[in-house]
């Protein structure tokens, strides 16, 4: 091989090698920023598809209605606890910060945080429903999965 053909070789060889190195790492970094959505029955079952469970020390987004009775306030700080529901189970989650306005027991939440046991999350961030004009469709799913709003009673008066 002559010394032409070698330098050529090499420098592919550098370009392509950058290239993956760059490609790795971008795909390390979106991997650690990725947070799953989950409802508190997939949390203690695992996802409907995959029967996986989530790790502890993972980040997640979960999604369900405050338990009734359940909230209980720090007097000395701005530390709250809750549980979260759905159909197939309930999550405990601990919370240091402002709630939202719209929060409330019986109200739809997302709680963005990390899974400490198994069936707890300390929340970073927590988000109530506002209104019924949208609703991330993976939410959406679950809510109408697990929440099967009631019926509504007819106008018409009873015979």
């Amino acid at each position: 091989m002559n010394a032409r053909r070698r330098q050529r070789f090499y420098l592919v060889g550098a370009v392509v090698l950058g290239m993956a190195s760059t490609v790795g790492l971008v795909l390390y970094a979106l991997s650690g920023s990725i947070d799953l959505f989950y409802t508190p029955g997939e949390i203690l079952h695992g996802k409907r598809e995959t029967h996986q469970l989530p790790q502890i020390g993972q980040r997640l987004r979960v999604g369900g209605m405050v338990a009734p009775g359940t909230v209980k306030r720090s007097t000395d700080s701005l530390a709250v606890t809750f549980h979260l529901y759905d159909a197939q189970g309930e999550v405990t989650v601990s919370y240091t910060g402002v709630l939202p306005d719209l929060f409330r027991e019986g109200q739809g939440v997302v709680v963005q945080g990390v899974l400490q046991t198994s069936n707890h999350v300390l929340a970073k961030e927590v988000l109530a429903k506002h209104d019924e004009n949208y609703t991330p469709p993976e939410v959406e799913q679950a809510m109408r999965d697990n929440h099967p709003r009631p019926e509504r009673p007819s106008k018409e008066p009873a015979l």
